[in-house]
């Protein structure tokens, strides 16, 4: 259906009304565009790279004529994808364009629209002007100056930036306040990518709560009406992919593409399946499994468990033509107290070539870094700080207490070694567990080895059950005063964070 709107009927309304009128009519627009249009193509967000080492970038927190809030670059609600390599410096001015009376609710009260930016899984300094999450903030009419210095040894992979203001992180990552951060390098660890075609998918929710097309979107995605678990709540979100609802991605027959994938939802599980077709996994959470492994620098699944914040970056192989496929997110079982997390379609993989107009891996100067560590020591010994995550009607606790900005460290790590942790989940539903500024080794679930252990910095933890960490402190840049906490920001702002201090 095509729709026109014509200003000139406007000419006798007032102009602030004028305006009024023409964003509700763009708004309206774009909604019915989203449900009429089930077949639009993957949209890409503007990519920013560094130049002479340096990426340099205003970036604003602002409101969308919808009411939700959002990141602005160029004047236009996108998060630019920032592209660094090892070494490389990122200057950001972040300016907090967002009313000083709150137009959304938060978790808790008062609600201030305050925002600053955390970037996420980057193994950088906590402190400022850098990754500082608790000092640094700004109030609506303020802003704030990143610099932020990325080690020459850094890790090549995909990370992620978004916001991280303690009470009202949730609403900003549910709204999409978020983008990719890729380091480059990663083909220096696994040459077979040269010359593949790169895709980056930033996953988000999207909320569906008093929303008019809740019934559209929910078909559009076949949302599933399956129950996986014991929650007995609807279905609050949909995910969209680059923004786009179930749009398609285009891949030849029997081609193969370089997919980097975040799950930016604030609080909701992603069971990525590529249907008829597997992964082949390079890195997880940005850290290249040949890092680690040299000997085996890939991991082949047919799905893989993606906690809020988690990362996938694979190689994947466009079906037989004739033969359409659909990325799809499994439903996960989010325990009795879980919120539900029902199946649904993400994407449809169209057997179409337009590979010439994808950006391709091409070769890197970097020399692949490689760490393999001996462990065992660690993994047998007793854990050296136990992680406990519990909740109540009032709240959501780590070791028994609510995080507060006065609180001092609940642990303290010595810089240059490895601790064993052990993350005890002692509640009804899933929580994923992450830590700011490092990685860590997942070697056992509820006391048993896992059968291939990954370095993560975030890591999902079974209801009722535990992990097993060896969090790697050896970084010397990683120095000062940081947080750990539940990924599911709802919990987040409601208490389940801590601090930790890096000695």
């Amino acid at each position: 259906m095509a729709w026109k709107f014509s200003m000139s009927r406007l000419a006798s309304v007032p102009r602030i009304a004028a305006a009024i009128i023409a964003i509700a009519a763009a708004a309206v627009f774009c909604s019915l565009e989203l449900a009429e249009n089930p077949r639009a193509m993957l949209p890409n967000s503007p990519e920013l790279r560094a130049r002479n080492h340096t990426l340099s970038l205003t970036l604003h927190a602002g409101i969308t004529p919808e009411g939700k809030d959002a990141f602005y670059f160029g004047g236009q609600p996108n998060a630019p994808t920032l592209r660094l390599s090892p070494g490389d410096q990122l200057k950001i001015n972040y300016i907090n364009d967002l009313p000083a009376k709150p137009q959304e609710s938060c978790a808790i009260t008062p609600c201030m629209d305050m925002t600053n930016l955390h970037f996420h899984g980057l193994t950088v300094s906590p402190d400022a002007p850098q990754d500082d999450v608790l000092d640094l903030m700004a109030m609506p009419g303020q802003s704030l100056r990143y610099t932020v210095q990325i080690p020459q040894d850094h890790p090549p992979g995909l990370y992620w930036y978004h916001t991280h203001p303690h009470g009202e992180s949730h609403r900003q990552a549910l709204d999409g306040m978020s983008g990719a951060l890729v380091i480059e390098g990663i083909q220096s660890y696994f040459p077979p990518l040269v010359g593949l075609p790169e895709r980056i998918l930033v996953v988000r929710g999207r909320s569906i709560v008093n929303d008019p097309h809740s019934a559209d979107l929910k078909h559009r995605v076949a949302l599933s009406s399956d129950i996986c678990g014991a929650e007995s709540e609807s279905p609050e979100e949909v995910f969209t992919v680059n923004g786009s609802v179930r749009p398609q991605i285009e891949i030849a027959p029997g081609a193969r593409q370089f997919w980097r994938l975040v799950n930016a939802s604030a609080d909701r599980y992603v069971d990525l399946q590529l249907e008829g077709q597997p992964f082949e996994i390079v890195a997880m959470d940005g850290m290249p499994i040949a890092l680690h492994d040299p000997d085996h620098r890939t991991r082949i699944v047919d799905h893989v468990l993606l906690p809020p914040a988690g990362r996938l970056e694979s190689i994947v192989t466009g079906p037989t033509a004739g033969m359409p496929r659909r990325l799809i997110s499994r439903c996960v079982d989010t325990g009795p107290d879980g919120d539900p997390n029902p199946a649904m379609v993400l994407a449809d993989i169209v057997p179409r070539s337009s590979a010439d107009a994808i950006s391709k891996i091409s070769e890197s100067p970097l020399k692949p870094a490689l760490k393999v560590p001996d462990l065992a020591a660690e993994e047998k010994a007793p854990p050296q700080f136990i992680v406990t995550f519990t909740e109540d009607k009032n709240g959501f606790y780590i070791n028994g207490e609510k995080f507060t900005r006065s609180a001092a460290p609940m642990v303290r790590a010595k810089v240059g070694t490895f601790q064993h942790w052990k993350i005890v989940n002692a509640t009804r539903e899933l929580h994923p567990m992450h830590i700011h500024q490092v990685h860590f080794l997942a070697y056992a679930e509820n006391g048993q080895p896992i059968a291939e252990p990954m370095w993560l910095d975030t890591v999902s933890v079974p209801f009722g059950g535990s992990v097993d960490v060896i969090m790697d402190f050896t970084d010397p840049v990683i120095r000062g005063m940081s947080v750990f906490h539940c990924h599911l920001l709802n919990h987040e702002d409601k208490g389940m964070m801590a601090k930790v201090l890096f000695e």
